[in-house]
């Protein structure tokens, strides 16, 4: 039998490979076929065990209670992190071992994980192959090899399940939706996203992660690597920077393709690419393989689908490259609606159709509209946009959660469920793998998740994980 690079087995890594993808890609942009198994009934309160309470468990915690659960179990590795959500859940136990969790708490009827991206998978398949309903935090999982897993075990166990790309759920999004499919700017073949604002790289730190450090008292090093090779606890990769890491974190696409490039995989029926291709100026994949470029630009074919054509899909990080500026704009007019959060930086994407361009934020296609403006208003017909982020009475994140809980209790599969979230989590898999072989094509064969014309990317679908842990 013969092996990767990285030691994973040929027989492994390919376990069910194609008869999955055929099943999710065929699903990709329905709301889903595996839903909720109804194991919950549709009045009950659903019990939730979180698993990550910082920065952004906290958030999904809160709304998750907002939105009706009854949080039960709090589990955290790092308790000054966690020390302010367990103030205000001062009856939910806590744990520390997450595999301890889920063997105790036997009256958990779901579970939030929100921990860094290395660990996603091994708890996620834990809970699942408990019956657990799983809302995961974006990207879906660190490798190729663990989101087509997830995305086949969340089918297999019947489970209600939902990425944590909040922007689904917003008004704005469907309302985009919508107007990609009635035809107001024709047949789309050309889309550039953007993520300016916010850099993962760490060349930077690379000379300094073999420094000598204590470990916090607070924290628990040996369970927050988790699945990952032993490496010296180095303040540089913890509470926040460890998305910049290769061993911890997806970089800037895994942390924003699941919500910038939502919009357009919902709206044109994307699936899976088939060719992959990038460039980064001043990075060298030999050299600085720990951590990710500090601008990027990545360009994805996708195929045509029925009577939709091919489009190409073009990915922008960092400030050496840009998508282009379209030529409708007004002076001084943003060529990407500034989400509200990021002022100065754009942050969303350009949709080139044959009649005419969108231009949208990030999370849910915020802000999105037709260029010029009276493209925009002969589409609404004198109607006024409406661009409310959620559904009525809930705010944000809280309606995502909401969506999720509604599929616990039996009602239909969530919005972003894994038979979605994980396909779209592949393309961000697939754009870190071409960063790694930098201006090589990769022909990309979904159904069988393999590179055809480069045998050597395929040792990068997976990581190998340190004794004691399998997914």
């Amino acid at each position: 039998m013969s092996k990767s690079d990285d030691g994973i087995s040929r027989r492994q890594l390919m376990k069910g490979a194609a008869a999955t993808a055929t099943a999710i890609f065929a699903q990709s942009v329905s709301r889903g076929v595996a839903g909720a198994t109804g194991k919950t009934a549709a009045n009950d309160t659903v019990n939730v065990a979180a698993i990550g309470a910082g920065f952004m468990g906290g958030a999904d915690i809160r709304s998750a209670d907002r939105a009706g659960a009854k949080i039960v179990a709090l589990c955290d590795v790092d308790q000054e992190r966690a020390a302010p959500v367990y103030r205000d859940f001062p009856n939910a136990t806590r744990y520390t071992d997450f595999r301890r969790l889920l063997d105790s708490e036997t009256n958990i009827d779901a579970v939030i994980i929100a921990t860094p991206d290395h660990s996603h998978a091994t708890i996620a398949m834990a809970a699942m192959q408990r019956g657990k309903h799983v809302y995961c935090e974006k990207p879906l999982a660190h490798t190729m090899y663990e989101t087509r897993m997830l995305t086949e075990a969340a089918r297999e166990h019947g489970v209600a399940t939902q990425l944590g790309n909040q922007g689904h759920s917003f008004k704005a999004i469907r309302e985009f939706r919508d107007c990609i499919r009635s035809g107001a700017i024709g047949e789309v073949r050309e889309v550039h996203a953007v993520q300016a604002a916010f850099g993962y790289s760490r060349i930077g730190d690379l000379a300094r992660i073999d420094d000598d450090h204590p470990v916090p008292k607070t924290l628990d090093w040996d369970l927050w690597l988790g699945p990952a090779p032993y490496r010296k606890y180095n303040p540089r990769y913890v509470p926040s920077n460890w998305r910049g890491w290769r061993q911890f974190g997806s970089g800037n696409m895994g942390d924003f393709v699941c919500h910038i490039v939502d919009p357009v995989f919902w709206a044109l029926d994307l699936g899976a690419p088939i060719s992959v291709v990038a460039e980064a100026e001043g990075y060298d994949p030999q050299k600085h393989s720990e951590t990710f470029p500090a601008s990027s630009k990545v360009r994805f074919e996708f195929p045509s689908r029925g009577r939709r054509p091919a489009v190409t899909l073009y990915w922008y990080d960092g400030d050496r490259y840009a998508p282009p500026r379209p030529e409708e704009l007004m002076e001084g007019e943003e060529s990407i609606p500034d989400p509200g959060w990021v002022a100065g930086k754009p942050v969303g994407a350009l949709v080139i159709g044959e009649k005419g361009k969108i231009v949208y934020g990030s999370h849910g296609a915020r802000g999105w509209r037709i260029i010029p403006e009276s493209g925009m208003k002969r589409y609404l017909g004198g109607r006024p946009v409406d661009y409310e982020q959620s559904g009525p009475g809930l705010p944000d994140n809280v309606a995502h959660l909401a969506d999720w809980l509604q599929a616990c209790k039996g009602g239909d599969p969530a919005g972003s469920n894994f038979d979605y979230g994980g396909p779209l989590t592949e393309i961000a898999a697939l754009g870190d793998i071409a960063l790694r072989m930098l201006g090589t094509e990769l022909e990309w064969d979904a159904a069988h998740m393999m590179f055809p014309n480069q045998p050597r990317a395929n040792q990068y679908l997976h990581s190998r994980y340190r004794d004691g842990w399998t997914l």
